[in-house]
């Protein structure tokens, strides 16, 4: 006899309405801004809901405090569980110091410091943090053994109704604040719990609004397994856009998302870096990468959203600084304006400068340079790193190399041997 599939119970409007009036005096109703700058450069009246402005500079505290405050007072006294190393846990972490709940939060041993001092500062003596494992995976595993242990309630970060109901008030919000047709929104999907919850929001408000999720392209588990039409989980994923990183989505904002998106984008890494170092440099925004990604996604619809009216979702203002050159290197990389090259330079006196007279252009700027010399050879081999001023600089640089006979071998089409090295 087959099972019986588990019926999925979706996110209720109502019930969004009643999760604002909890989170009221708990969470900041965040502004709805009109951006010039993007504006302008898209021919659109682009706004940004400022979620990167919550108290705990993410949109997690509302799902998480949600959850908490749906709770029976018996389950609250037996304590709330996570595994997260990120926005979750601070969550989390507010929402017990708010009620007075005991929370233990997982987290794996490569979270950095920052971002457990960050729980830490936010659940005071309400939390306690339990570091285990390497992967949020084993973290998860310590989560679930301790709740099984002590009969305590798991909350999850984005496949749980209320959740999705908290995070769904962000959606109330923005159509609220809104006195125009909202053409398009662009909400970013890790588990889905955001999109899912705005989603249910619009879908039943606003119906005319295309709503499109976001994903970065390095972990792109909400897009393919909508294309495959079932929940597929990612073997791989590329973990810089950390607050988006997902290997598999929920079964629940699997369905919601699979019903309520218009489409899902997937936007590379390094753009996101260059829209970060831009929001930085322009407006003054901290966005993380998470939060950086929808603003991201506009080049990537310039053409259909020229003279609408777009809201995209910030969803987070976590950005640790000590990623910052990290962000810049994506950028350049992204860019086309950092190029690394394995040269082997003739092992003479002279053949250095030659290659900065001869070769190097006036605006080129050497960025790293590895070299030792080899005995007994005629060349030795020099790891050399240039950033360029403008991206059509390259093929000319690359002929210079050319026509000077310089022996060299190209890096940043090459992964694995890329990686390894820069």
């Amino acid at each position: 006899m087959v099972e019986a599939e588990k019926k999925i119970t979706f996110p209720d409007v109502d019930n969004i309405y009643l999760a604002a009036d909890r989170l009221r005096g708990v969470a900041v109703h965040t502004p709805l801004q009109e951006n010039l700058n993007l504006s302008d450069k898209y021919g659109a009246t682009i706004f940004l809901k400022r979620e990167d402005l919550q108290v705990v500079r993410s949109y997690k505290i509302r799902g998480a405090y949600n959850k908490m405050a749906s709770l029976p007072a018996e389950a609250l006294a037996k304590g709330v569980v996570c595994a997260s190393a990120g926005n979750h846990a601070q969550g989390l972490a507010y929402a017990c110091r708010k009620m007075a709940v005991k929370g233990i939060i997982f987290m794996p041993t490569t979270t950095p410091n920052q971002k457990v001092k960050q729980v830490k500062l936010f659940g005071k003596e309400f939390v306690e943090v339990v570091l285990t494992g390497d992967t949020y995976d084993d973290a998860y595993n310590a989560a679930m053994e301790y709740v099984n242990a002590h009969d305590s309630t798991f909350v999850h970060p984005f496949d749980d109704l209320q959740v999705m109901e908290g995070q769904g008030t962000v959606g109330l919000e923005i159509f609220k604040d809104s006195n125009f047709k909202i053409d398009y929104l662009l909400m970013a999907i890790g588990g889905g719990g955001l999109a899912s919850g705005v989603s249910t929001v619009f879908r039943q408000l606003s119906p005319r609004t295309k709503l499109i999720g976001v994903e970065p392209l390095g972990s792109p588990s909400m897009k393919v397994s909508i294309d495959e039409g079932h929940i597929i989980a990612l073997d791989e994923i590329d973990k810089f856009v950390d607050g988006a990183a997902v290997k598999r989505p929920g079964n629940t904002t699997f369905e919601i998302c699979r019903q309520n998106l218009d489409r899902v984008i997937l936007i590379p890494e390094g753009k996101v870096c260059t829209t970060i170092l831009q929001l930085y440099n322009e407006d003054a925004i901290v966005a993380e990468p998470a939060g950086a990604l929808t603003i991201a996604a506009l080049d990537f619809l310039k053409d259909e959203i020229k003279g609408k009216n777009v809201v995209c979702l910030v969803s987070g203002g976590n950005n640790d600084i000590t990623r910052t050159e990290e962000i810049k290197e994506r950028s350049l990389l992204y860019e086309g304006l950092k190029h690394y090259f394995i040269i082997r330079f003739p092992q003479r006196a002279g053949a250095m400068r030659e290659f900065l007279d001869g070769v190097l252009g006036e605006t080129d700027d050497i960025t790293l340079f590895e070299y030792s010399k080899k005995t007994n050879r005629e060349r030795g081999p020099a790891l050399v790193g240039i950033e360029l001023k403008y991206k059509a600089d390259f093929e000319p640089l690359l002929k210079r190399m050319q026509d000077a006979k310089i022996q060299f071998e190209y890096l940043n089409d090459k992964p694995d041997l890329f990686e390894f090295l820069i």
